[in-house]
């Protein structure tokens, strides 16, 4: 690949957010003025910094191009509706912790400096009056299991693209409601 063709982490995440949100497009359970059913475009850009982290592309895909974003943006829309305000406090919390602590918003840090600020997360050691509405470490929870249901979750429910996670576990399709699969592509042998 040419060096001048390559897409750096940063932009392969804003061109896959896009992506996610023009897909979704028309289906909204707010007037945020974005693409996104619940986000508003510097939300979604947090959170997928944060899934990526949680689940990072490597020769596999990470959680963002599987769609674990487009999947919580749907759940909270649906099943998810009671944590909606959490999520506005929590990506909020987070890009004004990672402001005060490195002088930009979460999505634009570097990779280590996102590990840093999520390992606090975790800890419940975020700094910030931010986090007295929801504390940081129950916020992190919600974000691990929710990126874990979209990424290893059925694709109908808007996650797990194109069945990545089962391809990568080399887990045979299951069937949906009785019905055989046929629209995804096998698993890789060996």
């Amino acid at each position: 690949m040419q060096p001048s063709l390559r897409l750096n982490r940063r932009a392969f995440l804003q061109a896959a957010l896009t992506a996610a949100a023009a897909a979704g497009a028309g289906v909204a359970c707010s007037r945020n003025g974005s693409p996104w059913r619940f986000f508003t475009l510097d939300e979604a850009r947090a959170l997928a910094g944060m899934v990526d982290q949680i689940i990072p592309p490597d020769q596999d895909a990470g959680a963002v191009w599987a769609g674990v974003v487009n999947y919580i943006d749907r759940q909270l829309c649906g099943p998810y509706q009671t944590l909606q305000e959490t999520y506005r406090y929590g990506l909020e919390a987070v890009d004004q912790t990672s402001q005060s602590t490195y002088g930009k918003v979460f999505a634009d840090l570097e990779s280590h400096q996102q590990i840093e600020l999520l390992h606090r997360l975790e800890d419940g050691k975020a700094p910030g009056a931010a986090w007295k509405q929801v504390s940081s470490a129950e916020f992190f929870r919600y974000v691990v299991d929710h990126t874990m249901q979209g990424f290893y979750g059925d694709p109908r429910h808007g996650g797990n693209r194109e069945g990545v996670s089962w391809k990568m576990l080399n887990l045979p399709y299951p069937p949906i409601r009785g019905r055989v699969r046929s629209d995804l592509p096998k698993p890789r042998s060996g």
